[in-house]
């Protein structure tokens, strides 16, 4: 996942860059005469890194746009959270300071997806984000319950 605006523009460089290896590859390995069977089998493992590293590239400017996706069961919170200061177009080092901490400890906890984070410390980074979190429960128990009310009703 990208979570800055270096690391990003790092990426874009590198598809760049890649995207003219596989070029200069392919052309090399057609010279050898290999079919275009055995050329895209060769080169099909920069392919992939390619499409990996296209996807994280996109996945990072939709969360500039606001699109944040969804997540379930507090599964996801960690990324969450850090889509979630992206999209507000707030960096590391601004986030760290709303939480009076070092931007390397902001660093840190987003690169690990703030695996393990309490709720007391997930609610403080809604706050110093200006976000409020809404969750409702969707499950058998609360059908049955509506079910219920109707029917005493």
């Amino acid at each position: 996942m990208i979570r800055n605006e270096t690391e990003y523009q790092a990426a874009v460089a590198r598809l760049k860059e890649e995207k003219k290896r596989i070029s200069e590859q392919e052309k090399r390995l057609a010279q050898m005469k290999l079919s275009s069977t055995e050329v895209k089998r060769a080169i099909e493992p920069m392919l992939s890194f390619h499409l990996q590293l296209e996807e994280e590239v996109e996945g990072y400017e939709k969360l500039k746009r606001g699109d944040l996706g969804e997540f379930k069961n507090l599964h996801g919170i960690g990324r969450a959270l850090v889509a979630l200061r992206i999209a507000l177009g707030l960096s590391q080092r601004d986030l760290a300071e709303k939480l009076d901490l070092h931007e390397s400890q902001v660093s840190r906890d987003e690169r690990n997806e703030y695996h393990g984070i309490t709720l007391d410390r997930a609610s403080r980074i809604l706050d110093a984000l200006g976000v409020d979190l809404l969750s409702r429960f969707k499950s058998p128990v609360v059908e049955r319950t509506k079910k219920a009310g109707r029917k005493a009703g």
